[in-house]
This record gives structure tokens, C-alpha cells and sequence, in this order.
């Protein structure tokens, strides 16, 4: 199984530093008590004022019709590659206060710490997830009758990684094997004023 671990400025934990996005996964099914453990991981995110502004629709493949459906509602890019995975989830957001005509500012910031939580709680169990940004949004509310006070965000992918011969695409087998990068803290942790960057030594 490739590796990749992080080549941080200071040590981290091994669940932060290890903690990558394959695409590669094996056809080994997802155990019921651990998809249920990254789900609950979600479900005690912090979040402004309690809110909880999140919710999700999950599909594995134990259920094919079910999985097909949401696979359908993945970019092409993305399926051609989420197939292999066991597992999908579709994320949401709730931006709007429940009965108040007020946007929740950090509701998306909100459902990214739930889903961060979730990546943790799948990386302690041994699984890996991958989170798409591309997906078909206005099909998704058809598919699955989105009521009009949430907003479908992202789609994660869960499962156990594979070797990346796995992958039916060219493209896909050469991106796993890239390294990872990440911008320097000088380049978003500042002190004083913005682009200053912060002397945290």
C-alpha cells in the first residue's frame, strides 16, 4: 500500500501526517460499526452555536442500485475512479438558521470541520477517504428530494486502500503516486496584518 506520509515543519500526529487522499481502494466492504464510527465522528464536530448545519446520505455497495445512483451523481472525473470505493457520502449544508432569516455564516466551515472529523475517525480505523468537490448538485437534489434549505456541498469516498494498478485510468494511476504538497506557513499564517507572515518559533 502506498505511503505518504507529510513532511511537516514540527511533528504532528500520525493520524494528521498519514492521512491522505488515494483513489485507489479495494473492494474489501466497509464493517457496519466502523462506517457508524466516522459517522458519529461527524455528528460531534463543533459547530457555531451548536447548530449542526450538516447532514449526509450515505451509499455502499451492499445496496448496488443505491450505490449506482450516487455514483451517477459524481463528475465523470470522479467516477471513473469512485467506483472502486465501498463506500459513498454526499455532504450538505443547512446556510440559513433553522426559523430565522439569518445566514449561518460559518455553516460551511461548519460541515468542513464535521467531515475533517470523519477523515480522522476513518484514518484511526484504518480506512481512507477522498472528498470531491465535483459533483452534479442540481441532480443530486432531483435524485435524493434535497429539501430547499440545505445545499448539497461535497461527495467523500470511503474505503480501504488498493495498489494504484487498481485504478482504470492512466491519469488516475500517475496522480496517486504524486507527492504531497502544501503552501508554507509563511503563506497563510500571518501576525500583525494580512501577508505578514506570523514568527511562531
Amino acid at each position: 500500500m502506498l505511503e505518504k506520509p507529510a513532511e511537516t515543519a514540527v511533528p504532528l500526529h500520525d493520524l494528521l501526517a498519514n492521512r491522505w487522499s488515494p483513489r485507489a481502494f479495494t473492494d474489501r466492504p466497509v464493517e457496519p460499526e466502523k462506517l457508524l464510527a466516522v459517522m458519529e465522528a461527524g455528528r460531534w464536530a463543533a459547530s457555531s452555536n451548536n447548530g449542526q448545519p450538516w447532514a449526509f446520505i450515505v451509499a455502499n455497495k451492499g445496496n448496488p442500485s443505491a450505490f449506482k445512483a450516487m455514483l451517477d451523481c459524481l463528475m465523470d472525473g470522479n467516477q471513473s475512479w469512485a467506483v472502486l470505493a465501498p463506500v459513498l457520502i454526499l455532504t450538505f449544508v443547512e446556510p440559513i438558521w433553522p426559523g430565522q432569516d439569518r445566514a449561518n455564516v460559518t455553516a460551511m466551515h461548519d460541515v468542513g470541520m464535521a467531515t475533517a472529523m470523519m477523515s480522522v475517525q476513518a484514518e484511526a480505523l484504518g480506512l481512507r477517504t477522498h472528498h470531491m468537490g465535483g459533483i452534479h448538485r442540481d441532480k443530486i437534489r432531483d435524485v435524493y428530494a434535497v429539501p430547499p434549505t440545505f445545499e448539497p456541498v461535497s461527495a467523500i469516498a470511503v474505503g480501504y486502500q488498493g495498489a494504484e494498478a487498481l485504478l482504470p485510468e492512466k491519469k488516475d494511476r500517475a496522480r496517486e503516486a504524486n507527492p504531497r504538497t502544501r503552501k508554507p506557513l509563511e503563506e497563510i499564517v500571518f501576525a500583525d496584518k494580512f501577508g505578514t507572515p506570523a514568527n511562531l518559533r
